[in-house]
């Protein structure tokens, strides 16, 4: 039988300096909380309002590639959009062409509060942009994708 050894505090620092997953977590959260702060004002939080963003199309997408593109289950997405759905700010509908699959299309309620929340969301991430200019946010921006 192995006898436990006990990791040493010596780790704990280190990680708390240096692991890439907290500190893209805590920026994350950070950054949700000041988004979620300057929508607010329109009842919208920042996710919500990213989901509207991706449903901003010509054509309705279908949920897997919305899923996709903010990289999320389709089981969390399905919970986001009924909120949204309540709202009446998106309509799910079945797809003619493959009757198991959902297209997510926003109402026309749900493009009026877009259009309001976008200026917001402008200002906003301009006033981010400007906090962190001095490493470059296009820099940033690609590291991150890198990461996804």
């Amino acid at each position: 039988m192995s006898k436990f050894r006990e990791l040493p505090f010596e780790a704990t620092p280190a990680v708390r300096d240096t692991c890439l997953c907290l500190h893209a977590q805590r920026a994350a959260r950070a950054l949700a909380r000041r988004f979620d702060e300057a929508l607010r004002p329109l009842d919208l939080t920042n996710g919500q309002f990213s989901l509207l963003m991706a449903l901003n199309r010509p054509l309705p997408p279908n949920l897997g590639s919305v899923a996709n593109l903010l990289a999320m289950d389709r089981t969390t997405l399905t919970a986001a959009l009924k909120v949204l759905q309540r709202r009446k700010l998106v309509k799910v509908s079945v797809d003619k062409e493959d009757h198991r699959g959902r297209l997510l299309a926003i109402t026309s309620a749900g493009r009026s509060l877009l259009n309001r929340a976008f200026p917001i969301w402008q200002k906003t991430h301009a006033q981010i942009e400007c906090r962190i200019a001095r490493i470059s946010p296009d820099s940033l921006r690609a590291a991150l994708q890198a990461l996804s």
